[in-house]
């Protein structure tokens, strides 16, 4: 038995995780497995990056004697995971810790006939930094695929744990939140030191992304359509749909005024912030 300090820092602890589990369920009732897409992206940007990865200076980083072993974490629904399937002679282990969205991607896969390319896997991403024998068969991937996902790690010790599950002359394709311009408004600056405290800008990543052990192939940023069209603007009708729903639910409500400042922030100040797309080798 503990002594009430310990209780205390039980309880603490208890408190916290419940406070997760809350806003865990509010997110996931507003970014259903239903919608298109769970974050900035459209169909254009997922080949634009292979491209990029493919015409690079190095060698090609996929096998020619087996289909190439693709890991994609954070996955989502999908969105990004079935168009690999259709653009690679791949098996793809799509990585992610809610199931409802693994079911979608599969519904989605079926839909596009690619579902024998992937293998969901419902698992934190945390637990990559394990190792490889945390995948199944241990088998470690030759291409490691994020689309504005890796940040749940933290994207420094994502590069980490990614880089460290490769095999040698392994490629990774990774979406990450950056500065596009120096001092942004204080409005700006105020919303992403609370929601995004580790942001900055396209030259740190690139040198972060060095430090990791990655030679950087290329990089590019996602166009504002990719913000506006495929992502908010399916959302803005959920969000409406959802006031109703936490009328006299004040974190239900609050959950959904951040979302609402998150949009109106972009509305506002799209040249000095987006994700920019990375693409690395081992």
């Amino acid at each position: 038995m503990g002594g009430p300090e310990e209780s205390g820092d039980a309880k603490t602890v208890d408190m916290q995780e419940a406070d997760m589990q809350e806003s865990l369920r509010y997110l996931y009732e507003v970014f259903d497995p239903s919608l298109p897409r769970l974050g900035p992206g459209d169909e254009a940007c997922t080949p634009r990056a292979l491209e990029i990865l493919l015409t690079g200076r190095h060698r090609s980083p996929f096998p020619r004697d087996r289909r190439t072993r693709v890991l994609d974490v954070g996955c989502g629904n999908g969105a990004s995971t079935v168009r690999l399937a259709q653009l690679l002679d791949a098996d793809i282990t799509a990585l992610d810790s809610h199931q409802p969205y693994l079911d979608e991607l599969m519904r989605r896969a079926e839909a596009a006939g690619v579902e024998d390319r992937i293998r969901p896997l419902c698992l934190d991403m945390a637990e990559l930094k394990r190792g490889p024998g945390v995948l199944p068969d241990g088998r470690r991937p030759d291409l490691i695929w994020s689309e504005g996902a890796l940040y749940c790690m933290g994207f420094v010790e994502g590069l980490a744990a990614c880089h460290s599950l490769l095999v040698p002359g392994g490629a990774m394709g990774v979406s990450e939140l950056c500065w596009f311009q120096p001092d942004p408004p204080d409005d700006c600056l105020r919303f992403f030191t609370e929601e995004y405290p580790p942001m900055i800008d396209i030259a740190a990543n690139l040198a972060a992304i060095q430090a990791a052990g990655f030679d950087v192939v290329g990089h590019f940023s996602l166009p504002e359509s990719s913000w506006r069209d495929s992502y908010y603007a399916p959302m803005k009708p959920r969000l409406q749909v959802l006031r109703q729903t936490y009328a006299d639910d004040a974190a239900g409500v609050g959950m959904l005024d951040m979302l609402q400042r998150e949009i109106d922030m972009y509305e506002r100040f799209s040249a000095y912030y987006g994700y920019e797309f990375f693409l690395m080798r081992t």
